[in-house]
């Protein structure tokens, strides 16, 4: 299990380094990540470079028994970088430039800062590729986290460069755009700019596209630099720190890229979802690289500084949200960082050696989680553990959030509920774009599948066709890749499959979701105050309220199992379910409340067959499977009892009837096939499996 931190000593005098080394080594640090934001200490002027310090820390460190996740310091550009080349800063909307004094000011598609970047990392790769203590390489950092997109002149050259690339010609950018709405047909890619301030909305085509870009840009720059370390020589990993679900920046595609994944997670305490959006970021993340374990590269000890309310952890939430992400697959624990700031937009940030120093309850927490941490055995490369996909997809999630729809939709906040309501459930769950759903799962959720590609609409096909139950809708199935209606009306991949026919939106008046894609608040309550229409399902009887559309679908073959009793749709069909093939698809009409929610799921889970990972689990209990190991969590303020077939992976002790306290965790040898039970060892080499 690596456990450790970001690493910045050149923020602090030589004297402190070896101080450093000795507290890690008490905390029971192993890796940290080297140099992120060093940029300027190493080339402090354009031809002159400095490694001397770096070589004494990376010394330091090796002879200390610590790793080194070897940055490439590309992520803030040095004064002298925009002062001597300009042509290097980003702009906004209105074409203004970002400046330097904060971090991130450079835009991913100029040549100039590609070239500075590069050089950066040719000499890093050169001259520590061999090093024995660089393990791992960690390249930039949190691409695109402040600056969402880029509207300079060198994204809009870059801009013109990807559109030829992918189109061709320009008539085809103009069929695929639409452009004959509102004379916007171009004779030329010259013509074509970046999506800039305009009067009005902007052709939704090519914002899609717009999108597209920007998340392409931003991998060309890790793309850059990782074949920069390849060439070199460099044999270690290399990746670079995700953020969960972060929109500009659609990771299904960057996944291949990395050799392992890494990511940020943040859980807000404020946050009344906070389990439940950490545990969907966690099984997101663990979904990009099925099969390889990935690692939490950056969490809090305690407090945040960038919130408008920063409340630290409780007592025991630190160890609890760790074994969160070790149930889902991480064989890596780190933060941000090891030692507390004294200057700078952070220093307010928590770090595992406070400012305040060693005799403080959040240095005593880091150094238990360590030593626990080092005293687990190996643990199982997350396996194919969930019978349940939800898919969630990038380009849905750009173009059901563009402007001019019926109602605006919180794309994220509506996935978070649905999740929500498996999580409560103890199931384990899989989140793909509707391209990976396959026969390995039994049921698949998937709302609001505003785009629907071609290859997506036929894996969803064939998965029910085969078998499987699906649940899908509102607003699914309505717009092609090119954010165009096809011909022939609305669910016209998925009609046959559901059984319905669709007619009408029938969008509910007063407050929307909103759009923003944060997703900290749920969809439900963000649209409360607005209309609702409420529905009736059969058997098992249950109510429930919707909110934003009440759908006028109407049944080709499939069963009315739900029916609206007011608003627009009284009467009408509010949930379907149909039989295709071996399998049954379901269509819920509307955005259920919380009740509502909780029984169409309910109805789902019930006839796909799925269960839990651990049956009749305690309110605020979560439990998730890693091969054979199962985790459970105690969130809640009160000791639970939860029953387990199994071994204590870390006693050895035969579980049965199992007290966890507040914030406890406990980690279970527990085979999801019981023969295999009585021959499971907590050393089993065919369990435990390193990464």
């Amino acid at each position: 299990m690596l456990y450790g931190a970001d690493y910045n000593p050149d923020q602090w005098p030589e004297e402190v380094w070896d101080d450093d080394v000795r507290l890690m080594r008490e905390a029971g640090v192993n890796v940290v990540s080297l140099g992120i934001f060093a940029w300027s200490r190493i080339q402090p002027a354009e031809g002159v470079w400095d490694f001397a310090w770096l070589d004494t820390v990376i010394d330091k460190l090796h002879a200390g028994g610590i790793q080194v996740n070897l940055a490439t310091a590309t992520a803030s550009p040095p004064p002298w970088v925009s002062a001597t080349y300009p042509e290097t800063l980003p702009a906004d909307q209105s074409g203004a430039s970002y400046w330097p004094g904060s971090r991130q000011h450079f835009a991913p598609s100029s040549p100039t800062y590609r070239r500075l970047a590069g050089e950066l990392v040719r000499r890093l790769a050169e001259r520590y590729a061999d090093h024995p203590a660089v393990t791992m390489w960690h390249v930039g950092n949190e691409f695109g986290c402040h600056l969402w997109m880029d509207f300079s002149d060198a994204a809009r050259d870059a801009y013109r460069v990807w559109l030829r690339a992918r189109y061709g010609t320009v008539g085809a950018l103009n069929a695929a755009w639409g452009t004959s709405f509102w004379s916007q047909t171009y004779g030329d890619f010259d013509e074509i700019f970046p999506p800039r301030l305009a009067p009005y909305s902007h052709n939704p085509s090519s914002m899609l596209d717009w999108r597209r870009f920007t998340s392409d840009m931003l991998l060309e720059c890790y793309l850059m630099e990782r074949e920069i370390l390849l060439q070199a020589g460099a044999t270690q990993p290399i990746t670079t720190n995700f953020m969960g679900p972060f929109k500009p920046a659609d990771y299904v595609k960057w996944a291949p890229f990395m050799d392992v994944i890494a990511d940020d997670c943040y859980p807000d305490p404020s946050n009344p979802h906070r389990i439940r959006d950490a545990a969907f970021q966690r099984d997101l993340v663990r979904s990009l690289k099925p099969g390889v374990p990935w690692i939490l590269m950056e969490q809090a000890t305690d407090a945040v500084n960038w919130r408008p309310s920063n409340p630290g952890k409780r007592p025991g939430v630190l160890a609890a949200e760790t074994a969160q992400s070790i149930a889902r697959g991480a064989d890596g624990i780190m933060f941000f960082q090891w030692r507390q700031s004294r200057a700078g937009s952070e220093k307010f940030h928590s770090a595992m050696l406070p400012h305040a120093g060693t005799d403080t309850t959040t240095w005593r927490s880091v150094t238990d989680l360590g030593a626990r941490l080092a005293a687990l055995p190996a643990l199982p490369a997350p396996g194919r553990d969930a019978r349940v996909a939800l898919v969630f997809d990038w380009e849905n999630w750009w173009a059901v959030e563009e402007r001019d729809h019926p109602v605006e939709i919180d794309y994220l906040a509506l996935v978070l509920d649905w999740y929500g309501a498996l999580h409560s459930r103890g199931l384990m769950v899989d989140i793909v774009p509707p391209e990976k759903v396959d026969d390995g799962y039994d049921l698949v959720l998937a709302p609001a599948l505003y785009l629907l590609r071609d290859e997506g609409a036929a894996s969803l096909t064939r998965f029910v066709e085969q078998g499987g139950t699906l649940l899908t809708g509102p607003f699914s199935d309505i717009v092609d890749s090119h954010d165009q209606f096809r011909s022939g009306g609305f669910l016209t991949q998925l009609g046959p499959v559901l059984g319905v026919r669709f007619e009408s939106f029938g969008a509910l008046g007063g407050a929307t979701t909103g759009g923003s894609g944060v997703g900290a608040q749920s969809a439900r309550s963000a649209a409360a105050q607005g209309a609702r229409a409420r529905f009736r399902l059969d058997g098992p009887e249950a109510e429930g309220a919707g909110s934003l559309v009440a759908e006028v679908v109407h049944p080709v073959g499939a069963e009315i199992v739900g029916t609206f009793i007011d608003g627009p749709a009284s009467g009408g069909a509010a949930l379907t379910r149909h039989t295709f093939g071996a399998g049954e698809a379901w269509y819920i009409a509307t955005v259920p409340d919380t009740a509502g929610l909780d029984a169409v799921v309910g109805a789902v889970v019930a006839a796909s067959g799925v269960r839990p990972v651990v049956a009749d689990l305690p309110a605020g209990v979560e439990a998730a499977r890693r091969g054979d190991l199962v985790t459970l969590v105690n969130h809640g303020d009160a000791e639970v009892e939860v029953t387990i077939e199994g071994t204590h992976a870390e006693t050895g002790a035969r579980l049965g009837r199992t007290a966890i306290s507040p914030q406890g965790v406990v980690f279970a040898w527990s085979p999801a096939d019981p023969d295999r039970a009585d021959s499971l060892s907590p050393v089993d080499d065919a369990v435990a499996t390193p990464v």
